[in-house]
């Protein structure tokens, strides 16, 4: 009888130590699920604050951009009622022609370590060599827009922003050629440029196929710049062919 009592006891005490490893094991294994847990919230809220930050930066991204598409609009519209201008397409097929290098003999090499000198006249002219370096349109583009900030006053302004408007038409930025060729006929109407410009918004317009304002351009351009002869005859085949 006692026998079987101690064995029982044994047997108890046994299922007892198991039960109690086994208990261990449960808070270990839950412990390190709640860690897992508070790890992965804290991840989440990591997140959460650079998904917010970069939602922000989007944000001031697309409101400067908004910016420049009304500023572009309302340029745009001056011209089109009677004071403005914009343009793109292939510019040797519309009669654009880029000027050739004025120092053939010996060619600038490098555009973007350019720094300016100071002098308007010289990196103006420094600048306008690279304007047929179809591997350096990104450095001349920058260039010419640093100039236009460092000589707000120059008399090449009108230039500047002309061969801005010709490179970004050349990349088939219809857009940003539009705005530069606006600035030109906007801010510098009797610029020998203007005509050209005014022109180019006329023929951005027909390719966009918006061809009463086009018409409506292109009727400017032969009233206010009747002694640019070639440019009003460009002006007057493009009217003709407008059905």
């Amino acid at each position: 009888m006692h026998k079987k009592a101690l064995i029982l006891f044994l047997f108890l005490l046994s299922n007892s130590y198991s039960c109690a490893a086994r208990s261990s094991d449960l808070e270990r294994t839950i412990q390190a699920q709640g860690q897992l847990l508070v790890e992965s919230q804290q991840k989440i809220s990591e997140l959460q604050a650079d998904v917010d930050t970069l939602r922000g930066q989007l944000e001031e991204t697309q409101y400067q951009l908004n910016q420049t598409i009304e500023r572009q609009k309302m340029i745009l519209q001056q011209l089109v009622n009677g004071s403005g201008l914009s343009s793109n397409t292939n510019p040797a097929k519309e009669g654009i022609s880029l000027p050739t290098s004025p120092t053939e003999d010996q060619p600038p090499s490098d555009l973007s370590s350019w720094t300016n000198s100071g002098n308007d006249k010289t990196d103006y002219n420094f600048i306008v060599q690279f304007i047929n370096d179809d591997k350096q349109n990104a450095d001349t583009i920058a260039a010419f827009q640093k100039f236009i900030k460092t000589y707000p006053k120059s008399t090449y302004l009108a230039n500047a922003n002309y061969w801005l408007g010709q490179l970004y038409y050349k990349e088939g930025k219809k857009d940003e050629a539009s705005f530069y060729y606006a600035t030109v006929v906007k801010n510098y109407p009797s610029s020998s440029k203007a005509a050209d410009s005014l022109y180019k918004v006329g023929v951005i317009l027909l390719d966009k196929g918006d061809k009463k304002n086009a018409k409506n351009v292109f009727q400017q351009v032969i009233s206010k710049y009747a002694k640019d002869k070639k440019t009003v005859d460009l002006a007057k085949q493009k009217l003709a062919s407008i059905k």
